[in-house]
Protein backbone atom coordinates (compact mmCIF):
# COMPACT_ATOMS: atom_id res chain seq x y z
CA UNK A 1 0.00 0.00 0.00
CA UNK A 2 2.57 2.41 1.03
CA UNK A 3 4.33 1.86 -2.42
CA UNK A 4 1.19 2.41 -4.05
CA UNK A 5 1.02 5.64 -2.50
CA UNK A 6 4.29 6.67 -3.85
CA UNK A 7 3.66 5.97 -6.66
CA UNK A 8 0.70 7.65 -6.98
CA UNK A 9 2.87 10.97 -6.07
CA UNK A 10 5.48 10.41 -8.41
CA UNK A 11 2.88 10.19 -11.24
CA UNK A 12 0.97 13.52 -9.57
CA UNK A 13 4.74 15.17 -9.83
CA UNK A 14 5.52 14.27 -13.01
CA UNK A 15 2.30 15.47 -14.20
CA UNK A 16 2.73 18.44 -12.40
CA UNK A 17 6.27 19.14 -14.41
CA UNK A 18 4.66 18.06 -17.93
CA UNK A 19 1.73 20.71 -16.99
CA UNK A 20 4.45 23.22 -16.61
CA UNK A 21 6.24 22.39 -19.30
CA UNK A 22 3.17 22.69 -21.81
CA UNK A 23 2.18 26.34 -20.64
CA UNK A 24 5.86 26.89 -20.96
CA UNK A 25 5.39 26.16 -24.74
CA UNK A 26 1.77 27.66 -24.83
CA UNK A 27 2.96 31.01 -23.14
CA UNK A 28 4.36 32.00 -26.66
CA UNK A 29 0.67 33.13 -27.41
CA UNK A 30 -0.31 36.53 -25.93
CA UNK A 31 -3.89 36.81 -24.09
CA UNK A 32 -6.22 39.51 -23.78
CA UNK A 33 -5.14 41.13 -20.67
CA UNK A 34 -1.32 40.39 -20.97
CA UNK A 35 1.23 42.58 -21.25
CA UNK A 36 3.02 42.79 -24.36
CA UNK A 37 5.64 45.02 -23.87
CA UNK A 38 7.36 48.14 -22.65
CA UNK A 39 9.36 51.03 -23.25
CA UNK A 40 9.25 54.13 -24.84
CA UNK A 41 5.65 56.05 -26.53
CA UNK A 42 5.70 58.68 -28.92
CA UNK A 43 3.40 60.13 -31.39
CA UNK A 44 2.42 61.95 -34.93
CA UNK A 45 -0.04 63.96 -35.62
CA UNK A 46 -0.60 67.72 -38.17
CA UNK A 47 1.99 65.93 -40.92
CA UNK A 48 0.66 62.88 -41.41
CA UNK A 49 -2.92 63.61 -41.70
CA UNK A 50 -4.73 62.27 -44.34
CA UNK A 51 -1.45 60.38 -45.79
CA UNK A 52 -2.01 56.06 -46.18
CA UNK A 53 -1.37 54.35 -43.33
CA UNK A 54 0.59 50.90 -44.09
CA UNK A 55 -2.72 48.97 -44.15
CA UNK A 56 -4.11 51.39 -46.58
CA UNK A 57 -6.53 53.45 -44.45
CA UNK A 58 -5.96 57.27 -44.50
CA UNK A 59 -4.67 58.36 -40.83
CA UNK A 60 -6.81 60.84 -38.87
CA UNK A 61 -4.95 62.33 -36.43
CA UNK A 62 -7.96 62.58 -34.28
CA UNK A 63 -9.27 58.78 -34.67
CA UNK A 64 -7.58 56.28 -31.53
CA UNK A 65 -4.90 54.09 -33.49
CA UNK A 66 -1.36 53.49 -33.25
CA UNK A 67 1.58 52.08 -35.35
CA UNK A 68 3.53 49.52 -34.03
CA UNK A 69 6.66 47.57 -35.90
CA UNK A 70 5.24 44.12 -35.75
CA UNK A 71 1.39 43.48 -34.19
CA UNK A 72 -0.95 42.33 -36.43
CA UNK A 73 -3.33 45.04 -38.21
CA UNK A 74 -6.45 45.61 -36.35
CA UNK A 75 -4.92 44.42 -33.02
CA UNK A 76 -6.60 46.30 -30.42
CA UNK A 77 -3.99 47.48 -27.33
CA UNK A 78 -4.45 49.81 -24.09
CA UNK A 79 -1.26 52.10 -23.74
CA UNK A 80 -0.53 52.81 -19.94
CA UNK A 81 1.90 55.89 -19.28
CA UNK A 82 4.00 54.79 -16.37
CA UNK A 83 4.29 58.10 -15.57
CA UNK A 84 0.78 59.41 -15.00
CA UNK A 85 -1.38 55.74 -14.83
CA UNK A 86 -3.41 57.00 -17.37
CA UNK A 87 -4.22 54.67 -20.03
CA UNK A 88 -5.74 54.41 -23.74
CA UNK A 89 -7.13 52.10 -26.03
CA UNK A 90 -6.11 52.29 -29.87
CA UNK A 91 -5.79 50.12 -32.67
CA UNK A 92 -3.33 48.91 -34.70
CA UNK A 93 -3.20 50.48 -38.55
CA UNK A 94 -0.06 51.57 -39.10
CA UNK A 95 3.76 50.72 -39.00
CA UNK A 96 6.58 52.18 -37.56
CA UNK A 97 7.97 53.90 -34.95
CA UNK A 98 11.37 53.25 -36.22
CA UNK A 99 13.63 55.65 -33.34
CA UNK A 100 15.65 53.75 -31.22
CA UNK A 101 13.95 52.67 -27.82
CA UNK A 102 10.42 53.68 -28.87
CA UNK A 103 7.57 50.80 -29.84
CA UNK A 104 4.64 52.52 -30.15
CA UNK A 105 3.71 55.73 -32.06
CA UNK A 106 0.30 56.70 -31.00
CA UNK A 107 -2.24 59.22 -33.06
CA UNK A 108 -2.13 63.23 -31.56
CA UNK A 109 -5.83 62.22 -29.76
CA UNK A 110 -4.66 58.96 -28.23
CA UNK A 111 -1.59 60.91 -27.00
CA UNK A 112 -3.69 63.60 -25.59
CA UNK A 113 -5.71 61.00 -23.23
CA UNK A 114 -2.85 59.76 -21.52
CA UNK A 115 -1.58 63.50 -21.18
CA UNK A 116 2.36 63.35 -23.36
CA UNK A 117 1.28 65.85 -25.94
CA UNK A 118 4.09 68.03 -24.10
CA UNK A 119 6.31 65.55 -23.64
CA UNK A 120 6.56 64.17 -26.46
CA UNK A 121 7.73 60.92 -25.85
CA UNK A 122 6.96 58.88 -22.33
CA UNK A 123 7.16 55.58 -20.78
CA UNK A 124 4.25 52.86 -21.15
CA UNK A 125 3.36 49.30 -21.42
CA UNK A 126 1.15 47.92 -24.03
CA UNK A 127 -1.48 45.56 -22.98
CA UNK A 128 -3.27 43.24 -25.72
CA UNK A 129 -6.81 43.71 -25.71
CA UNK A 130 -9.00 41.69 -28.80
CA UNK A 131 -7.88 41.15 -32.67
CA UNK A 132 -8.34 38.80 -34.96
CA UNK A 133 -4.96 37.68 -35.64
CA UNK A 134 -3.70 35.74 -32.47
CA UNK A 135 -0.35 37.43 -31.02
CA UNK A 136 2.82 35.71 -30.93
CA UNK A 137 5.51 36.61 -29.02
CA UNK A 138 7.95 34.64 -31.48
CA UNK A 139 5.63 35.73 -34.98
CA UNK A 140 6.33 39.43 -33.70
CA UNK A 141 10.09 39.49 -32.44
CA UNK A 142 10.74 40.06 -36.02
CA UNK A 143 10.13 42.55 -38.62
CA UNK A 144 10.44 42.11 -42.26
CA UNK A 145 11.39 45.28 -45.09
CA UNK A 146 11.41 45.64 -48.67
CA UNK A 147 12.11 48.30 -51.51
CA UNK A 148 8.36 49.64 -53.00
CA UNK A 149 9.26 51.12 -56.61
CA UNK A 150 5.81 51.22 -58.30
CA UNK A 151 2.42 50.97 -57.53
CA UNK A 152 -0.50 49.85 -60.36
CA UNK A 153 -4.42 49.02 -61.33
CA UNK A 154 -3.47 46.48 -62.76
CA UNK A 155 -0.98 42.83 -62.48
CA UNK A 156 -0.66 43.23 -66.09
CA UNK A 157 1.48 46.50 -65.72
CA UNK A 158 2.71 45.51 -62.49
CA UNK A 159 4.26 42.26 -63.55
CA UNK A 160 5.70 44.56 -66.76
CA UNK A 161 7.44 46.51 -64.38
CA UNK A 162 9.34 43.62 -63.00
CA UNK A 163 11.43 42.80 -66.02
CA UNK A 164 15.01 43.81 -66.00
CA UNK A 165 14.65 44.59 -61.89
CA UNK A 166 16.59 41.54 -60.08
CA UNK A 167 14.40 40.23 -57.29
CA UNK A 168 11.29 41.70 -58.03
CA UNK A 169 7.50 40.77 -57.57
CA UNK A 170 4.16 41.61 -57.34
CA UNK A 171 2.38 41.86 -54.12
CA UNK A 172 -2.00 42.25 -54.09
CA UNK A 173 -3.24 44.87 -51.84
CA UNK A 174 -6.10 47.16 -50.97
CA UNK A 175 -6.14 50.53 -50.62
CA UNK A 176 -8.97 53.14 -50.31
CA UNK A 177 -11.20 50.10 -50.85
CA UNK A 178 -9.46 48.83 -54.15
CA UNK A 179 -6.74 46.38 -55.16
CA UNK A 180 -3.67 47.66 -56.22
CA UNK A 181 -0.87 45.64 -57.22
CA UNK A 182 2.46 46.83 -55.95
CA UNK A 183 6.20 45.86 -57.12
CA UNK A 184 8.16 45.01 -54.35
CA UNK A 185 12.02 44.11 -54.50
CA UNK A 186 14.07 41.75 -51.99
CA UNK A 187 13.51 40.82 -48.81
CA UNK A 188 15.74 42.13 -45.70
CA UNK A 189 15.79 41.52 -41.68
CA UNK A 190 16.44 45.22 -40.84
CA UNK A 191 15.67 48.87 -42.48
CA UNK A 192 19.07 49.62 -42.92
CA UNK A 193 19.79 46.98 -45.68
CA UNK A 194 16.68 47.52 -47.23
CA UNK A 195 17.74 51.00 -47.83
CA UNK A 196 21.15 49.67 -49.19
CA UNK A 197 19.72 48.31 -51.39
CA UNK A 198 17.34 51.09 -52.31
CA UNK A 199 20.51 52.90 -52.83
CA UNK A 200 21.71 50.68 -55.43
CA UNK A 201 18.32 50.94 -57.37
CA UNK A 202 18.76 54.60 -57.46
CA UNK A 203 21.72 54.30 -58.65
CA UNK A 204 20.36 52.15 -61.42
CA UNK A 205 17.50 54.68 -62.23
CA UNK A 206 14.96 53.02 -60.17
CA UNK A 207 13.46 55.05 -57.90
CA UNK A 208 11.85 53.69 -54.50
CA UNK A 209 11.36 53.60 -50.55
CA UNK A 210 11.56 51.19 -47.95
CA UNK A 211 8.74 49.83 -46.51
CA UNK A 212 7.53 47.37 -43.97
CA UNK A 213 6.16 43.88 -45.53
CA UNK A 214 2.83 44.12 -43.53
CA UNK A 215 2.13 40.59 -41.02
Amino acid sequence: MRYLVIFILGVLVLSGCRSQRDISRSGDIVRSGDIFERGEASWYGPGFHGNATANGERYNQDAMTAAHRTLPFDTVVRVRNLRNNKYVDVRINDRGPYARGRVIDLSRAAARQIDMINSGVAPVEIIILSGATPVSRTATASEEFTVQVASYNTRREAEAATSGIRGARVHEARADGRTVYRVYVGSYNSRRDAERRMNRLRRDGVRGFVKQVQN
